[in-house]
């Protein structure tokens, strides 16, 4: 180290001249570590720390102009606060300053080196500038505008190394763009954790709507699965107790995935619920669902809700039913075979205000199994994009008939799951299965 006298008679000590041997070290070193950082304020202090090591600076100075109007802005950084400030988390404790030449600097989004530098004593920026005799302003771009400054400063102009300033300059916009993205990352994080928590919170408002214990109907053994492909999902299936000991099964399926699905299926069970009459007529009672969501729900957003509803009667085991552009049911004699219940069908509901509806029924006979189901087990798909289909869905219920049906529920979703090799789902799988004793 030397000692000289500057022209003002101070005494500094000069720092010697860094070789470019270890220039190409600290650079190496600086870049791990700001690699390994996830937070922009830690960034800042290890990059500011390693750009010292190679050019020794006096004094520096930030400021932004970010959501503010000429001739306003924040100092944002100085190294002679005593304190840390976070610029990011504690913004009001930014000196707020308008004008002086700190502003005519950082509004003129230019470039400057300075190597006579006088400052009034009014000047709102002179307590960061006082005993500066050189300094450069560099200043930091988004989209094409500088709404960030720094500026380094000497107290010797003689120290100024003009040679690197253009580099200096470089380094200094593609780190505020590193640092930029750390900010946006991190804010965009915490944005998907508060999205995560809705959805989590939207998933079990829905869930809490599906039926949390299956009721015990004489004559039949119940069984079913729900799984949505996100936190909230479209699926929805119902059982209704009915004057006269019937009990109305309800399968439906909201069109579009997510939160939006949701909210339809949400709708769709509250206008099940409040139906004013007894739904013990399929068509009736789909009528009034498609009436209601075309009135108030559907039309305006393109959704559509397909549904299956039946009516289960004990004493004679008739099972009377309809559907909504849904997918047939399946039904698994004892013998094995297997009959889709396809006899009628019409539109979904939710697009036209009025539509034809047919009703058609069958007989549950001991040892027979009922399966209602959504399509997105059927429509589960496989690396080479081939449908798990219908076909694997009969041959899973006829071989697990005799497993009764938490067996067969059982056996259609791990045969699914080894099908897709444990992908995540892409459409809700709902399952809902019915033996007859």
């Amino acid at each position: 180290m030397l000692d000289l006298m500057t022209s003002k008679g101070t005494k500094v000590t000069s720092v010697p001249k860094v070789s470019w041997q270890d220039k190409l070290r600290i650079v190496n070193d600086l870049m791990k570590e700001v690699s390994r950082q996830t937070d922009a304020q830690e960034l800042v202090k290890i990059y500011s720390l390693g750009v010292r090591q190679m050019m020794p600076v006096d004094r520096m100075v930030s400021m932004s102009r970010r959501g503010l109007e000429a001739p306003w802005y924040k100092v944002t950084r100085f190294s002679g606060w005593t304190e840390e400030v976070n610029p990011w988390e504690q913004p009001e404790r930014l000196p707020l300053l308008q004008g002086g030449v700190l502003g005519k600097w950082l509004y003129a989004a230019t470039p400057e080196v300075i190597t006579k530098l006088e400052v009034d004593p009014s000047d709102p920026g002179y307590e960061y500038l006082r005993d500066v005799e050189a300094l450069v302003v560099m200043p930091q771009y988004e989209n094409g505008e500088a709404l960030n400054c720094t500026i380094l400063m000497w107290e010797d102009a003689d120290e100024l190394p003009h040679a690197d300033f253009p580099n200096i300059l470089w380094q200094s916009n593609l780190f505020g763009r590193t640092t930029a993205n750390l900010v946006l990352g991190k804010e965009l994080g915490k944005a998907y954790n508060a999205l995560e928590r809705e959805l989590r919170a939207v998933g079990e408002i829905q869930r809490s709507l599906l039926p949390s214990v299956l009721p015990a109907i004489p004559g039949l053994v119940l069984a079913a699965r729900y799984e949505t492909s996100q936190q909230a999902g479209g699926d929805y299936y119902d059982i209704f107790k009915l004057p006269g000991g019937r009990y109305g099964f309800l399968m439906a399926d909201v069109s579009g995935h997510g939160t939006p699905a949701a909210v339809i299926m949400a709708v769709t069970h509250a206008i099940a619920r409040t139906y004013a009459g007894v739904p013990d007529h399929p068509c009736q009672f789909l009528d009034h669902l498609n009436t209601k969501l075309v009135d108030y729900y559907t039309t305006s957003n393109g959704t559509f809700v397909t549904a299956f509803y039946g009516v289960y009667d004990p004493e004679s085991r008739e099972f009377r039913y309809a559907c909504a552009g849904h997918n047939p049911p399946r039904l698994v004699r004892k013998d094995g075979s297997v009959e889709a219940l396809d006899a009628v069908g019409g539109l979904p509901l939710g697009i036209m205000a009025t539509q034809e509806c047919a009703e058609a029924w069958v007989t549950l006979n001991p040892g027979d199994t009922l399966a209602l189901y959504t399509d997105g087990i059927v429509e589960a798909q496989d690396k080479d994009n081939e449908l798990f289909g219908t076909k694997r869905l009969d041959g899973c219920l006829s071989h697990s008939s005799s497993a009764g049906p938490e067996g067969a529920v059982k056996c259609v979703f791990k045969h699914v799951d080894q099908f897709t090799n444990g992908a995540a789902a892409s459409d809700d799988r709902t399952l809902l299965i019915a033996r007859a004793e």
